[in-house]
């Protein structure tokens, strides 16, 4: 017999599979981890020195910020 925590928690994955939806599994990074950092670091390093030997990224951020300039 299910304990009434997971008599609750059936209950509830069935109420929302009943209004069309399905659980999914999602793997993220640990970012525990040792080295995290560092590769974030290095990543966003990488990212940095392409957008700065990119001439027309700012021109097109600049360009798509008009269509938010009235968002609420």
């Amino acid at each position: 017999m299910p304990t009434s925590v997971s008599h609750r928690v059936q209950k509830r994955r069935d109420a929302l599979r009943a209004a069309g939806l399905r659980p999914v599994q999602i793997w993220v990074p640990d970012t525990r981890r040792p080295g995290f950092e560092a590769e974030c670091r290095r990543q966003a390093a990488i990212v940095a020195k392409a957008d700065r030997a990119d001439d027309t990224l700012n021109d097109f951020l600049d360009a798509s910020l008009v269509d938010v300039d009235d968002w609420e």
